[in-house]
């Protein structure tokens, strides 16, 4: 049995991970984890959140739109894999936090096999994917990381 834990944020790096993955001859009884993780805006900028008002209601909207697009990106994912083999357990979760952390952080309470992940996101809500988180990953965890790279995308 193999657990896997598939980092994704809806860019073509992502869709090309979750392909990646569909090729693999998993044993039918592997444990899939599909976990996206946003960003709170207020992370990167603390001070804004002593400010109150209109601007809760920013943080608010932006959470629920985030937390909206992230379920559809994990459960397209499990659809896509479910598709190929049922016999996988998929769990999806969809978190707020830096993404480098909340990966690691997945991988390791789910005693996980293997990360992968796509090598770099696109534009600026979906940056969590860069480079540098699946660079992170892979110095860091301390089970493999595949790092799946767009062929397509020059």
């Amino acid at each position: 049995m193999m657990k896997i834990v598939l980092a994704i944020d809806g860019s073509d790096f992502s869709k090309e991970a979750v392909n990646e993955l569909v090729k693999m001859p998993l044993p039918d009884d592997s444990e899939i984890s599909i976990i996206n993780v946003y960003e709170h805006p207020a992370m990167s900028t603390p001070e804004l959140m002593t400010m109150g008002g209109s601007l809760n209601n920013y943080f608010e909207e932006f959470i629920s739109g985030a937390q909206k697009l992230g379920d559809k990106i994990v459960s397209e994912a499990s659809n896509v894999l479910k598709s190929k083999n049922e016999e996988l357990i998929i769990t999806t979760s969809v978190v707020s936090g830096l993404p480098k952390s909340a990966i690691l952080e997945k991988a390791e309470s789910f005693d996980a096999d293997l990360i992968v992940v796509g090598s770099q996101g696109q534009g600026a809500f979906s940056r969590f994917l860069l480079g540098s988180v699946s660079q992170y990953l892979a110095t860091h965890a301390k089970c493999s990381v595949m790092i799946v790279k767009d062929k397509g995308v020059k």
